[in-house]
Formats: C-alpha cells, sequence, structure tokens
C-alpha cells in the first residue's frame, strides 16, 4: 500500500465541486498545469447528474476495429490491476484504434464487473453502450455511444495513455464529471480546497456587481480591479 499525501476523506472534499471548478483551483496551486492535464474534447457521460468521481486511475489501452494478430492481454489480469486496494479506482482507456470508438469495450457485462471491484467510473475516449441495462451508481465519461463491440481487446495496462490531451499514468488522482476529467497532482489534494475558496471569493466580487440593481460598467472594472485576474 503506497504512502500518499492525502486519504480518502480528502478525496471525498473533492466530490463536492465539479471538474471546471476543480481546474480553477489547480490553476492557483500549479499555474505551470494551466493548459495541460485535462481533457479537450466533447464527452458523453452516462449520468450528468452524478457527483463527481475522484479516484486512482488505472490505465489500459485497447483495439477493436479488426481481431487481435497475436496473444491478447488477458483480461483477468486487467481485472486484478483495477481491483480496489486503498482507495476507489477509475479504469482510464485509450482506444488506440485509428477511429477511436469502433467497438466498445464497456456495456452491461464490464461495468458490472468493474463495480463489483470496486471501481467507480471509467474515462475513455472510447465508445460504450447497453445504456439501459448499465451497472447503476458506475460513473462512465466516454468519446460516444456505440452499438457493437467488434473485436475490441485489451493491448496492454499499466502504461502511461492519452485521454483526448490527458496524459495520465498508473495511481494518477482523476477528477471527473459530465465536464470531461483532469488529473490531480498528489501533493495538490490537500491545497485546493483553499484555492477554490480563494478563487471564489474572487469571483464573488464581480457576481455580486453583475447581480446588483445598480450595475454600471464602471463598477464593473472597479469589480474587476479589486477581484484579481480570474479568467
Amino acid at each position: 500500500m503506497a504512502d500518499r499525501p492525502f486519504n480518502q476523506a480528502d478525496l471525498d472534499v473533492l466530490t463536492q465541486w465539479d471538474t471546471p471548478t476543480i481546474c480553477n483551483g489547480l490553476e492557483v496551486i500549479a499555474p505551470e498545469r494551466r493548459a495541460i492535464g485535462f481533457t479537450v474534447e466533447p464527452m458523453v457521460c452516462i449520468d450528468p447528474k452524478a457527483k463527481p468521481i475522484v479516484g486512482l486511475a488505472r490505465v489500459g489501452m485497447v483495439r477493436a476495429k479488426e481481431a487481435a494478430r497475436s496473444k491478447v492481454t488477458d483480461r483477468a489480469d486487467w481485472y486484478d490491476y483495477v481491483a480496489r486496494v486503498d482507495f476507489p479506482t477509475i479504469a482510464v482507456l485509450q482506444d488506440i484504434d485509428d477511429q477511436p470508438g469502433y467497438g466498445a469495450y464497456w456495456g452491461e457485462v464490464q461495468s458490472t464487473i468493474h463495480k463489483a471491484l470496486g471501481a467507480i467510473g471509467c474515462v475513455t475516449n472510447g465508445s460504450f453502450r447497453d445504456i439501459d441495462m448499465w451497472a447503476p451508481g458506475f460513473q462512465m465519461i466516454g468519446g460516444r455511444i456505440g452499438p457493437s463491440h467488434a473485436h475490441v481487446h485489451m493491448v496492454t495496462f499499466g502504461q502511461p495513455v492519452n485521454i483526448f490531451s490527458m496524459q495520465v499514468s498508473h495511481d494518477d488522482v482523476i477528477h471527473a464529471d459530465f465536464h470531461g476529467a483532469v488529473v490531480v497532482p498528489a501533493d495538490a489534494v490537500r491545497k485546493l480546497p483553499a484555492a477554490i475558496d480563494l478563487v471564489s471569493r474572487r469571483e464573488k466580487v464581480i457576481l455580486d456587481v453583475c447581480h446588483s440593481d445598480g450595475f454600471t460598467p464602471a463598477k464593473l472594472r472597479e469589480a474587476l480591479k479589486r477581484s484579481g485576474e480570474i479568467h
């Protein structure tokens, strides 16, 4: 069991904020990550009303367009890898076909298996299906919905993956909701609440002026000066 600079309670705290708010906080804590570490393409969320998911990444790669040309990775080994140990896990699967999502790895069976293993969701550039038979409570933020699994097979796991420009490695902390996903550096987890509070207070100065009866562009200009750069 790894020695980490956060505990389960710290991860639970982060579920109260949506992923854009987490990104805002990270801009304060780690400004060098302002333009990296998050998904940059529109994604499909199976349950947009669910709370954000926060867990440790279990990374893998799949293909589906063509049948495997050599021995494939045993899915049972992947399941052992995904299974929760000390924290909930999030499956982060990169579809490496030239047309990602040609075949769906995810559906009724895989969502049910992964939920039983202690995973709380998946982030993938690939596709998913079986929407009406999906495992309740298992979140999915994917590239698209599709009808068939085609020749889907696991290529490898444990190696870094790229999900719509979000680089993810084993054990990275992932925060995800219907907006997309972001990698939270381990040493930023406990710093985020204070950073988010700072950003929220800066935003409130502007929002209060905009909502006031006596709003004027001059008052907005003054509020912007007092709030500092927030966007």
